[in-house]
Parts: C-alpha cells; sequence; structure tokens
C-alpha cells in the first residue's frame, strides 16, 4: 500500500491534477490487476449477505415506497429490483436506490470501522444495477466490487468525517463511481470526473443519524449510489467535476473537514497490488449498529451469572468515544433512552439494545424492536439504569491499525443492590474474523435462510443461492439471476405508502 497526503491547498498553490486524490484514485480503479481467489469469494459471500437483509426488509415500508418510486421508471435493458421478477427490468439508478434501501433499512449487512464508519456493502446495489444494465459478466462485476470495498475501505481508514458532523456515505458516492469505473473499463479521466462529482453531491451532515432518526438513514447510502451512477454517466458523456475536490481553497477538507491546517493520510494499493481491503471488513450476526454487536454478545454471556435481573442497580458500560457519543448516553440525545422512540433509534441506543439482550438472551432483526418490546415496564427500568462512560483504552484499541488489538467492544460493570458488582468485556462480535464463531460461507448462508424464511418460497432460495455461489461463472448477460422474486401473495403484505410525484 501507497500512504498520500492530503491536504486542502490554497488557490495560488501549483497543485498539479496528477497529484490530486480523485487521480489517485482513478489510477487504482484502472489499474487490470487480477482478483484474488479469497477476495473473490468473500465478495460472493456479500452478495449472498446483502440479498439476505434484503429479503428481511423487502416488507417493509420504506423498503416498498423506494421500490414503488424504481417501478415508475422502467427501462431497458435495465436492472432488477428485489422482490419483482427478474423480467422486470427498471432504470439501473432507480433499481439501485430501491434495493439499496432494501440492503440498508434493517442495519444489519457488512462493516469497516477505523477513523470514519462504513457499511461497505452500500457498494454492491450501485454496481450490481450498472451491470445488469450494461450486459456485464460476473467477473467484470467481482473487479467493480473489489475496486468499491477498496476505495470506500482506504477512505475510512484516512478520512474522518463524522467528527466535522459529516455523514459516513460521503464515502460511498466516490467508491461507488470507480467501481463503477473498473466496471466498465473506463479511462483515468472520466473515473476523475465521476470520482469528484459523486464527492460533491453526497456530501451531508449526520443528522440523519443523531435526535429523531428516520428512515432516511436507510436511504442515505442509496441516494449515495443513485448520486454515483448518474456521476459516471454524466462524465461518460465528457461533463466535468468541481476540482480539486478535496483539496480545493473552497473544496471538502478547507470547507467541511479539518481546513486548511489538516493533514490526512489516504493508503490505496500501488500499481499492480491487489484489493485486498474487503477482508479487513465484517458483517453483523444482528440487525444493530456494528458497536452494538459485541455488547450483545457480552450480554448474553453475563445474563446467567446475574440471575434476576431485578437486583441490578447500575450497568456502566466502558466502551471507546465513539460508542459512546454515537450510541451511548455521551450523544446526549434523550430519545435514546425513549420507548416511544422508532426503530431506527432504537438501533442507535446501546443502553437498549444491552437491555433486552440481557433479558432475552438473544436479538432479533423485528421482535426486539417491536413498540411492545421497547415499552414493557421492566425493560424501561433496566434501560434507564445502563449508561456508557469514554475509557482511553478501548479508544486507543477502536482506532489500532493491529488487527489482533482493534476491538469495537466495551467492559460491563454491574453492580446489584446488594453491593456486588460483576465485570466482564468482550472485544469483539462472536461473529467477526476474530471472535469466538467467525462466519464463513456456511453461516452466510444460514444467514439468507433465516431471513429469507416466510419471504422467499424454498425452490427461489435454492435458487439464488446457487447463482450468488456461481457468480465468478456468470456470463455476460446472466447477471439478472442475482436478485430474487417474492411471490405476489407475499409482497401484496407489504404496507400501502402515499403516492408521490412518481406513480
Amino acid at each position: 500500500m501507497k500512504t498520500y497526503s492530503v491536504r486542502a491547498r490554497t488557490a495560488a498553490e501549483a497543485f498539479p491534477r496528477s497529484e490530486h486524490l480523485a487521480t489517485r484514485i482513478a489510477e487504482v480503479a484502472v489499474d487490470p490487476v487480477e482478483v484474488p481467489a479469497d477476495v473473490s469469494e468473500m465478495i460472493v459471500n456479500r452478495i449472498i449477505d446483502n440479498a439476505a437483509v434484503a429479503a428481511a426488509s423487502v416488507l417493509r415500508r420504506p423498503v416498498t415506497s423506494a421500490r414503488r418510486q424504481a417501478v415508475a421508471h422502467p427501462y431497458a435493458p435495465g436492472a432488477t429490483v428485489f422482490g419483482l421478477p427478474a423480467v422486470q427490468r427498471f432504470s439501473p439508478e432507480w433499481a439501485a436506490w430501491a434495493n439499496g434501501v432494501a440492503v440498508r433499512e434493517l442495519d444489519f449487512h457488512d462493516t469497516f470501522l477505523a477513523a470514519e464508519y462504513s457499511h461497505p456493502g452500500d457498494n454492491i446495489p450501485p454496481i450490481l444495477a450498472v451491470a445488469q444494465h450494461a450486459g456485464r459478466s460476473g467477473a467484470e462485476l467481482i473487479r467493480g466490487l473489489a475496486t468499491g470495498y477498496e476505495i470506500q475501505i482506504d477512505l475510512v481508514r484516512g478520512i474522518c468525517l463524522h467528527e466535522h458532523k459529516i455523514d459516513h456515505v460521503a464515502h460511498l458516492g466516490s467508491s461507488a463511481a470507480a467501481g463503477i469505473g473498473t466496471l466498465l473499463g473506463l479511462d483515468a479521466d472520466t473515473v476523475y470526473q465521476a470520482v469528484g462529482q459523486a464527492l460533491h453531491t453526497t456530501t451531508a451532515t449526520r443528522q440523519s443519524r443523531k435526535g429523531e432518526i428516520s428512515s432516511w438513514k436507510a436511504y442515505a447510502p442509496a441516494f449515495a449510489g443513485k448520486m454515483a451512477i448518474e456521476a459516471v454517466d454524466r462524465a461518460m458523456r465528457g461533463e466535468g467535476a468541481p476540482a480539486p475536490i478535496w483539496e480545493g481553497a473552497d473544496g471538502v477538507i478547507a470547507r467541511l473537514l479539518g481546513g486548511l491546517d489538516a493533514e490526512y493520510l489516504v493508503p490505496l494499493p500501488g500499481p499492480g497490488e491487489a484489493k485486498r481491503a474487503i477482508l479487513d471488513s465484517y458483517t453483523k450476526e444482528h440487525s444493530a449498529e456494528y458497536q452494538s454487536q459485541a455488547p450483545i454478545d457480552l450480554a448474553r454471556r453475563m445474563r446467567s451469572r446475574i440471575g434476576d435481573l431485578g437486583r441490578i442497580a447500575t450497568i456502566v458500560l466502558h466502551t471507546s468515544h465513539h460508542t459512546h457519543v454515537v450510541i451511548g448516553s455521551g450523544s446526549g440525545d434523550p430519545q435514546k433512552y425513549d420507548p416511544q422512540a422508532s426503530r431506527e433509534t432504537l438501533d442507535h441506543s446501546v443502553p437498549y439494545i444491552f437491555a433486552v439482550a440481557l433479558q432475552d438472551g438473544t436479538w432479533h432483526h423485528e421482535r426486539s424492536y417491536a413498540p411492545e418490546r421497547a415499552q414493557r415496564p421492566d425493560t424501561v427500568a433496566l434501560w434507564k439504569k445502563i449508561t456508557t462512560v469514554e475509557d482511553p483504552e478501548w479508544t486507543r484499541r477502536y482506532h489500532s491499525t493491529d488487527p489482533a488489538e482493534k476491538a469495537f467492544g466495551c467492559r460491563a460493570v454491574i453492580t446489584l443492590a446488594d453491593g456486588e458488582t460483576i465485570v466482564d468485556e468482550l472485544a469483539v462480535a462472536d461473529a467477526h474474523p476474530l471472535g469466538a464463531r467467525p462466519f464463513a460461507r456456511a453461516q452466510y448462508l444460514e444467514k439468507f435462510r433465516t431471513l429469507a424464511e416466510g419471504v422467499l418460497d424454498p425452490a427461489e432460495q435454492d435458487r439464488f443461492l446457487d447463482a450468488a455461489q456461481r457468480v465468478p461463472e456468470l456470463g455476460a448477460g446472466e447477471l439478472d439471476q442475482l436478485t430474487f422474486t417474492v411471490a405476489p401473495e407475499v409482497l401484496d403484505r407489504a404496507p400501502r405508502t402515499r403516492e408521490g410525484i412518481f406513480r
């Protein structure tokens, strides 16, 4: 890997395009390096993972709204939309929109955490939609996805957005544009312009993940993917982007991030170096924000040592700065303790999540968030006894570049009414590559079967999983197999939504 220093430049500084971060990204995108076998295998796993969580969310209202918007934009050759027959094709940016919302709605797919947060699986819907529309092969899709994962993860390693309250999908717009560039075999200048446009149109504040969290949390990455497709289309037609987009005097770093004095170190593969970043990411066993994955497993482990949970006086979770201020009591959000809060808000409340996991000994993507579950008096009482504090050691481990040290967990100190304390800690979730039960192909298949139950017919499950596991062998024009069809009588259970401009 080569590490590049990225900083804002004054308008008077000489700064050749060859040194722009967008150029460096474009050079990675056009590098014809082969995709290693283990990377290809993991990409297949994540295609399965995305489809699994999409199946579980396909009947939910935000997903239904997005799907109905896509249906208003039929197009040939077009791309497929989860839930609908593969013969129905839609404009690729709208298909990516609908599928991106389905993938993101339950907060249940892969993650990478470093200087910034990310869900790199969000690259799959836009890159796959363009691949289907353009009649590309499975091997070309894998090349494009390897780039998308690489660029997003490398930006996440080097550039912190949330410190300045910018939403993490700003990295996604650029990575998806780069991945589409690889998929289509575009030249470096076209990718450069597309990356710049995608970044410029996908920067937004983090209010979508604070306070009263709405369905926009699921829509934000789908919007970034949609914008990436449109950016590539414009760039292919010869239209340019603001430049230098990161480093300009009024660019992203100068005006939205650290300003003229900030320096960011971004690692990228050198010429001929394989794109392996996907192997550093990890998926979720539980449908909850990633930093709550280890706390859920820790709560399940500790509950037998407590016995009667009514004995608990207080629970303090000692954790990283990120966990404390984003999903913990350090956020200052009263909604994180509100039994009437939305599912999206509860998903970002580790006090709520720890309380329910401690009581139930399990976690379910629907039952654990049901209003009647959140409003149970004994849950509310326990929930309000739980706080978080930042521990500098957990913060250091969160930022560690050593995989053996990097941690997203916490230490739980449970004080009982009689003064007894029960203490335990867990650094990484059980499903993490270094956890107690790391996810491999068998676990991805099991996750798909579990989440598709009651939504997809067993025969359709079999068909999709067979196609997904043969992605490297799928020929040009065969990528329409990478969707699933929901029986009409099941899809009819989706909620009614109000009409908009697109009917």
